[in-house]
């Protein structure tokens, strides 16, 4: 019986990818553990391996293909004996036993879907859209097209507050009955533009920003760190580093990783996310750390920070990191986090506040460090400043709480020793 090969679910929350690309060609044999293709989730790049041995029959999905459901079909694998004539000689499944029949693996032994009918499955999916009555008449009323508005309902269904999120930051748009005079004219300028279409992560994280600022009380604390004798800890502990072994050489954000756990064993109820129901003060104190790719922001997790030194936390940083950049993490590696850092001191950024990561509390935004005129004991001197600005959920978190955090964050970066003790 051929073999179908389903759209994954590669993280508990996703509902469709992109099939990025086919490692494996129409024609080419298949044995159980072979790389069939590559997902693009919303933060990552995911191998789908080969459950079942065969021959790939028929490429049902072609690579490039964004927003594919989850549990859709996107090849035919044939068994011994079978050939291409058998792919369409069993009726299609509906969807409905295409979510029973679907497993957490990417390949189901069930009968296949005439490429025909799949074509024009494919084709409705790309006209459709799941809106709420009440949407679509507030949509059609202000003239935003449905179908440029991302759903934040169950299943990506748009319902009322995401048109009125798209009327609030004027989302250019027509509808079936609107004028084509209401199209507002790009300027192009004489030089033109070139466009980037927006990558599935990309559209995830507008989503997400969008809906944090404009649903998120936030507020903000700022202090001042003097890191001299961090920078003087710091060297000591590099320098005991063998000469050409970078894979535990400690850096500044390193010592903030640690201090940030530290600190929220120190004030668990910062260490909180928010609930219509309840707000949840997280057991483990595990960190997100901000890391820039091709793509957008992606936030690998350092599970359990308060109980890692910093040798360890700074090569698991960097691995983390590097795997990032490619697109290689995995989905538990970088969701589930219960507080998250970012760190643009080392682009010389002076200062500046970060957007909330939602369902987390808070976000620290850290800035470089540099030598400024302080006063120490009534007299004049220079330090080297550090400015961290902390962004604040209001609903989880109250100012006294986040005040306290900082307190203890501060004083552990401007005595560094206290974290190694």
């Amino acid at each position: 019986m051929p073999v179908q090969v389903l759209m994954p679910a590669l993280s508990p929350t996703m509902t469709e990818g992109k099939l990025a690309n086919w490692l494996k060609s129409e024609g080419d044999v298949v044995e159980s553990g072979d790389i069939l293709c590559e997902i693009e989730t919303d933060k990552a790049t995911m191998e789908v391996e080969a459950v079942e041995e065969g021959t790939l029959g028929k490429i049902i999905v072609t690579a490039g293909t964004e927003g594919v459901p989850v549990n859709s079909l996107i090849a035919i694998i044939l068994e011994e004996g079978e050939n291409a004539a058998d792919i369409s000689v069993a009726p299609a499944l509906t969807p409905i036993e295409n979510m029973e029949l679907a497993s957490s693996n990417s390949v189901a032994s069930v009968a296949s879907i005439p490429s025909a009918l799949v074509q024009a499955d494919t084709e409705l999916k790309k006209t459709r859209v799941f809106a709420s009555p009440l949407a679509r008449r507030i949509a059609e009323q202000a003239g935003v097209n449905i179908y440029d508005v991302n759903g934040s309902g169950p299943n990506g269904r748009i319902v009322k507050r995401d048109i009125e999120a798209a009327i609030a930051v004027s989302v250019p748009a027509i509808n079936s009955t609107a004028s084509l005079a209401q199209t507002p004219s790009i300027v192009e300028g004489s030089g033109g533009y070139t466009e980037i279409p927006n990558s599935t992560m990309r559209k995830v994280i507008a989503s997400r920003l969008l809906e944090s600022k404009q649903t998120v009380p936030h507020f903000y604390l700022t202090v001042d760190c003097q890191i001299d004798a961090l920078l003087s800890m710091r060297k000591t502990m590099n320098a005991a580093v063998p000469e050409g072994d970078n894979s535990y050489k400690i850096s500044v954000n390193d010592f903030v990783i640690r201090a940030v756990a530290l600190a929220l064993r120190q004030v668990p109820e910062a260490n909180a996310i928010w609930t219509d129901t309840a707000i949840r003060l997280l057991n483990d104190v595990d960190v997100s750390v901000a890391v820039a790719t091709p793509n957008g922001l992606i936030t690998p997790v350092v599970r359990r920070a308060d109980e890692k030194g910093l040798a360890s936390i700074s090569g698991e940083v960097k691995n983390l990191a590097a795997r990032g950049r490619d697109g290689k993490l995995m989905p538990e590696e970088y969701q589930g986090g219960g507080f998250t850092i970012s760190n643009l001191g080392m682009f010389g950024v002076k200062d500046f506040v970060a957007i909330i990561n939602p369902p987390q509390s808070c976000i620290l935004a850290v800035g470089a460090g540099e030598q400024r005129p302080v006063v120490k004991d009534g007299v004049l001197a220079i330090a080297t400043v550090m400015c961290c600005t902390l962004s604040v959920d209001h609903r989880s978190v109250d100012g006294a709480i986040g005040a306290k955090f900082l307190a203890a964050f501060k004083q552990m970066i401007e005595e560094p020793l206290t974290m190694i003790l």
